[in-house]
């Protein structure tokens, strides 16, 4: 069973309907004993960076969140769920993340001229063997929707990358703790498989 962490994020429904097209059990909770007793967890997310931070505190998930890590347990965040592992994000100032991983979030630059938002699909550079994109060609596109993009202090744990105005860190992994700036539950066949890929590394498929 996968569980899926529950803090009135925005895009849950759509990672549970993901997971059940491919078979898999989950369960939308907020109970640190159900998270701890799943085979990996989900920390999905859409919406702002500070208002986050604040539920996951208010819930009381940021021991249970640290505590998975700490025991190995695989864990995905997914777009803004990716973001609130780093330590901050210029998108709520002085609001520290969760720090689980060293970089910061930063505003995708106006000077580009790109819309932003960032809303559509985008190619994959992928890089240093993630293994959520086992059996994933570079290249392939997936579906993005934001306006704040990742820098990863250290560049080895970045496993996928895009550009949209500026190098955006796609997708991270350090031991098992994932992660996608990009929505895999809205990405297609491409999307569904790097959720599989999640599920084997999770010892679910």
């Amino acid at each position: 069973m996968i569980a899926i962490i529950d803090y009135d994020a925005g895009n849950i429904k759509s990672v549970e309907k993901a997971f059940a097209f491919l078979g898999q059990e989950t369960v939308v909770t907020k109970d640190p004993e159900i998270i701890l007793k799943s085979g990996g967890v989900v920390l999905p997310g859409v919406g702002a960076f500070g208002d986050a931070m604040g539920k996951l505190e208010a819930y009381g998930l940021i021991p249970v969140i640290r505590e998975c890590v700490r025991i190995d347990k695989p864990f995905l965040g997914i777009c803004l769920g990716m973001q609130l592992l780093f330590e901050s994000s210029e998108e709520s100032p002085g609001v520290e993340g969760l720090g689980i991983l060293k970089g910061k979030v930063l505003k995708l630059p106006v000077e580009s001229g790109l819309k932003i938002p960032h809303i559509g699909w985008n190619d994959l550079h992928l890089k240093n063997g993630g293994r959520l994109f086992k059996g994933v060609n570079d290249g392939a596109y997936v579906y993005f929707v934001h306006s704040y993009y990742l820098k990863a202090e250290d560049e080895s744990i970045v496993k996928a990358s895009t550009e949209y105005g500026a190098v955006i860190h796609a997708s991270v992994e350090c031991g098992n703790v994932f992660a996608c700036q990009f929505h895999p539950e809205k990405s297609s066949e491409v999307g569904l498989k790097i959720l599989k890929n999640f599920m084997e590394a999770a010892g679910e498929a």
